[in-house]
């Protein structure tokens, strides 16, 4: 893992005025802090990929090194409740090489009361605008009007921008939840636009440990989660079944085989936006039929996984995105020692979309991908 030094900047050290920590929306005004800026270079002819070809793989970019920064910053500080360097993991005997992490000090990430909230994940819970400390919320990142991204060190949170904020509970280095700010009609639905936004997030901090999260929600805002893993996550290692290619237009859609879970594959390594308009459709389409999702975009924004679950009576709390990918958590030892792969296969198998689902959910899929992309 790359360790950088944090920005030397006292504005860095945020204040919020008290009424600003428990409004149910966060509220910048008179909040300054660094701001990213997409240029606009490489958004000519969808060809974002190609922007960061050019760095070599010892090279780290600056949005990585931003992040990483502000990320140990916080840790050095004290931000979070325990020390993830320190938590176990392990590889579960098996040939799919689940992994599994023992953590005994995580909690909800910020809540106390599911029922109150109405959440069923464990794992995910955002609740930013209860945070005692402004602190935790790192920076910002929103489009430029310069050809080449730029980082300013220090200017007031603009609208439409992604606000970067750490998970006191992570559950992996960097972890940090990636929150849309004043984007208009954007609650519970994730849309193209910020969609973009979080995919060319991992396009440029161009780092092929750097995962990002996604859980449909059902009774909260829309939101992702981000942090690094040192190797690639289970299913990542899968193999494919190609079932829609565009052909020159550059992106193609699979089936992920012999995965306990439903999951479907898009992937790119040129027409970023085309693969993120059909993306966003597909997810849209399952938010209409009530199905389930998660999402996991992994090399550096050139793969997305979409995870497809099912919601029935033995089945009311869906899995988190790493779990999905295959990646466990565990509180208790005894739990933890005891994990089999026969116990994950059946924990992801159970959750999962039935067949006659899945088949239906693919036809959907390449009927959005041929208007598209055609």
């Amino acid at each position: 893992m790359v360790t950088v030094k944090p920005i030397a900047d006292n504005n860095l050290l945020l204040r919020c005025a008290t009424e600003q920590l428990g409004c149910p929306h966060f509220c910048s005004q008179g909040i300054k802090i660094p701001i990213y800026c997409f240029g606009t270079k490489y958004l000519i002819d969808n060809s974002l990929f190609g922007g960061v070809s050019h760095m070599s793989e010892e090279e780290q970019s600056l949005l990585d090194s931003l992040l990483l920064a502000q990320w140990e910053e916080r840790m050095w500080k004290g931000h979070f409740k325990y020390d993830i360097t320190a938590s176990e993991i392990k590889v579960i005997r098996g040939r799919r090489k689940f992994l599994a992490q023992l953590n005994s000090d995580r909690s909800m990430d910020g809540l106390q009361d599911l029922k109150k909230h109405k959440m069923c994940h464990q794992e995910d819970v955002l609740v930013f605008e209860q945070t005692k400390h402004c602190e935790e919320l790192l920076f910002c990142i929103t489009n430029g009007d310069k050809a080449d991204s730029e980082l300013i060190p220090s200017a007031a949170v603009p609208n439409d921008a992604i606000l970067i904020v750490i998970n006191v509970n992570p559950i992996e280095y960097g972890h940090v939840f990636l929150v849309p700010h004043a984007f208009d009609r954007l609650d519970q639905v994730l849309d193209a636009r910020f969609l973009e936004m979080v995919v060319r997030v991992a396009v440029e901090i161009n780092n092929c440990s750097f995962r990002l999260f996604y859980n449909c929600p059902r009774h909260s805002r829309v939101y992702f989660q981000a942090c690094y893993f040192p190797d690639l996550l289970p299913v990542e290692h899968m193999p494919v079944d190609i079932l829609f290619d565009a052909g020159q237009k550059g992106i193609h859609i699979s089936t992920v085989i012999d995965y306990p879970i439903k999951t479907l594959l898009f992937a790119s390594n040129c027409n970023f936006k085309i693969m993120v308009e059909v993306l966003a459709e597909t997810c849209s389409c399952l938010l209409d039929k009530d199905i389930p999702y998660n999402l996991m975009i992994s090399d550096c924004g050139k793969k997305v996984f979409l995870f497809l679950q099912a919601q029935t009576l033995s089945t009311p709390c869906n899995l988190s995105a790493w779990e999905c990918g295959g990646y466990f958590l565990f509180k208790s030892r005894q739990e933890f020692d005891e994990a089999t792969e026969a116990v994950l296969l059946k924990r992801l198998s159970t959750v999962s979309l039935d067949d006659e689902g899945f088949a239906t959910v693919k036809q959907s899929c390449c009927r959005i991908a041929c208007k598209i992309a055609f």
